[in-house]
């Protein structure tokens, strides 16, 4: 349900597009070229925040992997409590 909220910014990108789309096409020069560019732009975040959301979706509520790199182990919170030292004689 919470990925339905990437719709918003995704639309309001996509929105973002089509007016400096329409407002590039009604202007000349650089400003035409600079435009057009920024408003396909607008377009390609738009489709990679649809993609990234699509992804967290496919991959499930996974925990982060970063202490699992490089040889680090990962913090395990039911892992039984190490044995206090025995007391000297």
């Amino acid at each position: 349900m919470i990925y339905f909220l990437a719709l918003l910014p995704a639309t309001a990108l996509t929105i973002a597009g089509y007016l400096v789309l329409y407002l590039s096409a009604r202007s000349e020069g650089a400003l035409r070229t600079f435009g057009r560019y920024l408003g396909f732009w607008a377009f390609t975040l738009a489709g990679l925040v649809i993609l990234g959301t699509l992804f967290a979706a496919a991959h499930g509520p996974h925990h982060c992997p970063v202490f699992g790199m490089h040889g680090m182990p990962a913090p395990n919170a039911t892992a039984a409590p190490t044995p206090p030292p025995p007391a000297p004689r």
